[in-house]
Order: structure tokens, then sequence, then C-alpha cells
């Protein structure tokens, strides 16, 4: 028996309402306002928790569809279109769809920059030129100009580049009832945790639009439940309570400075080590529930100012100054010393001349520096110079697999880590310069920057070092022998952030 179309609807809205879901247009005063900038004086985090979407190149198939899913309540979803929709389990499908007229972008495009501090500096200079730069992350750090500050100065380390657009990513709404296109900022939100893609995050989200024409769902946090997915993969569940009250508070201090991040695409921090490292809380730890319960709301100033609070696995042994790391201004606070108990820098002879003195330190058998249990605390890797070859044609496609290289180190900083080393081939007559973060962005076998280099022949090189990141800032395994020898966290920052002080980050009225 065939059924009419009246029938076929009429059956549609009763299944439609018996399984509590409504969909309807909002008023225009409820459409979605994101403001990075207020919801961080709030004590909000904005994080970027899926970026890329619908770009199947960069964030791969799987994430071409969003499962969200509530157990027992509904979701809430509001779109700026009007679209407002409750159901318990929904997809956001993400389609490219052609466009009638093609869109014509022009812009100026910067070499990639090893990291977002190094990006943030020329970025300054640039505003002090009267430029309005756009610090974006589409691979790699770049700095976007509009195409005629060609015309105001010499970039010489910009190119033009013309992108014809003739598609964009759109986001659908999903299920057996409801095929709807979602536009601008859409809120997701449930008065339970909701899982996306199987996993359990939280309670509140938005999806918008980036700057690559894809999308980016971002989870709205407190600063203490974003504390809760950091601290056990920074350092670790298991470090003792005062060196996770330490982090707890650098991570707090870290993610308040650094929170103009993705300003470019409207929030704050992503999920990665191009951030603080994120996942998803799914179990309560009661150390590290105490250690943020404890220091809640305390962060790092400097004359009242949040400090730029780096931090990182292990110093080897020595600490660094920001700029021994990146092309960037130093602090007051980050003091090249020895890293030991009262091993202040007044006794610190400089190792940026001296290589005997630090070949003695580095092959130093004395543990009397804090955290060298670390297993990169003292390294040694052997590396064939067709390995470095390919690592370099990686990033820069000119160097020839057949020909021989050799290695120089040009410059070192004060701690004796390596500010710039040259790398020739023979037959080309320009050498490769790779300074600070570029060099372990080039070379990603090394650690760290604090090494010597030995050849052994035209084939084999060996670099030895100490530590496992930049250096600048709280050593993390120093941090953790600091409170296992009764050290607590007060007496741990002071260690590492000399002259900064603690205090409680002042939230605004609503």
């Amino acid at each position: 028996m065939k059924i009419s179309k009246k029938i076929r609807l009429v059956l549609f809205l009763i299944t439609f309402v018996s399984l509590n879901t409504n969909i309807s247009k909002c008023h225009s005063e409820q459409l979605i306002k994101l403001n990075p900038r207020k919801e961080i004086k709030r004590g909000y985090l904005l994080i970027g928790i899926k970026q890329y979407l619908g770009n199947e190149k960069k964030s791969g198939k799987k994430n071409r569809i969003l499962s969200l899913e509530s157990k027992n309540g509904l979701l809430k979803i509001t779109s700026s279109n009007g679209l407002e929709y409750q159901s318990k389990k929904v997809n956001i499908l993400f389609n490219k769809v052609p466009l009638q007229n093609s869109i014509i972008l022009e812009r100026l495009v910067s070499n990639p920059f090893a990291s977002f501090e190094s990006a943030k500096k020329a970025s300054l200079l640039l505003e002090e030129k009267g430029l309005n730069p756009k610090i974006t992350y589409p691979n790699d750090w770049e700095i976007w100009l509009p195409p005629e500050a060609q015309n105001k100065f010499n970039g010489k380390h910009f190119k033009f580049k013309r992108i014809d657009i003739s598609e964009k990513i759109i986001p659908f709404l999903r299920n057996e009832y409801v095929f709807q296109k979602l536009e601008g900022i859409t809120s997701i939100s449930s008065n339970e945790n909701i899982k996306i893609n199987d996993v359990e995050y939280g309670k509140k989200f938005y999806l918008i639009k980036d700057s690559y024409g894809s999308w980016t769902l971002i989870q709205k946090l407190s600063f203490d439940d974003y504390l809760r997915g950091v601290l056990p993969y920074e350092i670790g569940s298991n470090s003792p309570i005062e060196a996770l009250k330490a982090q707890a508070i650098i991570a707090r201090t870290w993610a308040i400075y650094n929170a103009d991040r993705f300003k470019s695409d409207n929030y704050h921090l992503c999920i990665t080590t191009q951030c603080q490292v994120y996942k998803p809380s799914l179990n309560n730890n009661l150390n590290i529930e105490n250690a943020i319960r404890e220091t809640t709301n305390m962060i790092m100033t400097y004359n009242g100012n949040p400090v730029n609070a780096f931090y990182h696995a292990s110093n080897g042994g020595i600490s660094a100054p920001a700029s021994e790391s990146w092309e960037m201004k130093d602090y007051p606070y980050f003091l090249t010393k020895y890293d030991f108990i009262g091993g202040g820098n007044n006794k610190f002879n400089s190792f940026n001349k001296n290589e005997k003195s630090l070949r003695n330190f580095i092959f130093d058998k004395n543990n009397k520096y804090l955290g060298s249990k670390h297993y990169l605390f003292r390294w040694t890797k052997k590396i064939a110079s067709t390995q470095i070859i390919n690592l370099i044609n990686k990033q820069n496609s000119s160097f020839q697999k057949d020909k021989t290289i050799d290695l120089k180190i040009i410059e070192r900083g004060k701690s004796g880590r390596v500010i710039k080393l040259e790398i020739r081939q023979s037959g080309r007559l320009e050498p490769l310069i790779l300074n600070k973060d570029d060099i372990r962005k080039y070379l990603k076998f090394l650690p760290s920057n604090l090494f010597i280099i030995d050849k052994l022949n035209d084939d084999f090189w060996v670099f030895t070092g100490g530590g496992f990141g930049h250096g600048v800032g709280l050593s993390q395994s120093g941090a953790i022998e600091m409170a296992n020898l009764g050290f607590n966290y007060k007496r741990i920052l002071d260690h590492y952030y000399e002259g900064a002080n603690i205090e409680d980050f002042k939230y605004k009225k609503r």
C-alpha cells in the first residue's frame, strides 16, 4: 500500500518528537559571539581540540565526520544561521561544495618559522614599521601580510601568493532525520560530558571557521579543567606533589601569557607540542587534583605581569636564556647557571668560546646536577651524512644525496648551546646556515642544542650532548628531584625563575 506524502510527513514529525529531538530557528539576539580576550579575563581558555576539520590532507579522513553524543541528556546545537537543534546523538559532516564563482586571494607569505616565538619577534618588528602582520599556522608558523605591503618594506623573506578558491568546506548537521547546513560560529553544549568520536571531553564547545578554509572544534575550559588535561602529559601523574604544584602554576602562567598563539583563528591554544600537550582528563588523579586545588589561580609574575613561563624536560645541567633558543629578547628572570642547589651564575664561566671546558662539562661523570637521572641528561647520536642530507631536503630540497657534507659550529651561547650551525656541501657555493630553533627543526634527531660534534669520516658524525628541550626556565626533571629532596613548590619556582613572584590571577566580573 502506498503512503501519501502528507502521511509520511506526519509519521516523520511523530517520530521526531518521540525521540526528544527538536529543531527551530533562534532569535537574532541569541546568535553566538566569541571573544577570546574576554574569556581569558573570566578564567576560561578556548582550546582548539580538533583543527583543520574538512581538510583531509591535514586532519585525515577520520576527522571528516564528528560524532557527538550525550549519554543521558540532550545536546544543544545553535548555529549562527539561526538553527537551534537538540538531540542525544548527531554527526557533523564536512563536505566540499563547489563555488558558483571562484574567489581570488592575494597575500604576502613569509618563509616558515621554526617556532611561534621567532614568528612573534618578526611580527613585532613589522608592526613597528606600521604594517599589520598576521601570525598563522597552516603547516608551519608563518606571517601573512596584505599584498600592498610589498611597497612599504623590503620583504626579501616573503613571497607573493595568489590563491584561486573554487570550493569551500561546509559543515552539515546530520542524523536519520536532519541534514542541515551550519554557518558562522556554532555552539555545542550539554549538561553532561559530551563524547566526540567516542572520547569523552566536556560540556561546552564551539565550531568555527579557521584562516585556511577548514574548521576548528574549540573546547571552552576553566583554567583548572585545562590543567587536569595538561599535567599528566607534561610532567606525569607520578611526579611528587610539590613538583606537580610548580608545574600547575607554570602551565597556568604559560597559557595566559601565550593566549594569543592562535589569535588569527579566534581561539587561544592547541593541544600539541606547539602549545602545551592537552588530552581530556578521563580519570581523576588525587595528587594532580590536590596540586591544582592548592595552587588555584596562582601564576608567576615579574613587575606585576605574567612571566613567559618556559619549561622543558631536562636542561642537561645548565640553564639557558631565552635568546639562545629563539629570536627574541632576554628576560631578567632567566639566568645562565649550573643547575644545582646554590649554583648561582656568579661562579659560572661562559662556554661560548671555550670548547675544551664545554667538553669537560659534557663528559663530567659527577652527578651533582639536578635532573641527572633523566634518560636524556647525556646522550650520544651517531648519524650518517645521508641521514643529515635527507633531513635537510625535507625542509630545503637543495642538497645532493651523492655529495659529501661538512658541519661546523659557528657560534655558541653563553650556556654552550649552539646558536649557529654551518652545513657545507661539496660543489655547493653557499653553505646552509641554521640558527637557534631552526637547528632542531632541520636536524630532528637532536634532543637539544647543547652538543659537540666529532667527525668519524665522510660518512658518519657523532653528536654528544645534554638535555631534552630548549633549556629555558623550569627543568621538569630538576623540579622532580628538588621535590624529592624536600623542597616545596615555592622554592622550586624561585630556583628556576629568579626574582619572579607568585600572585593570584585577577578575574574580571562578567
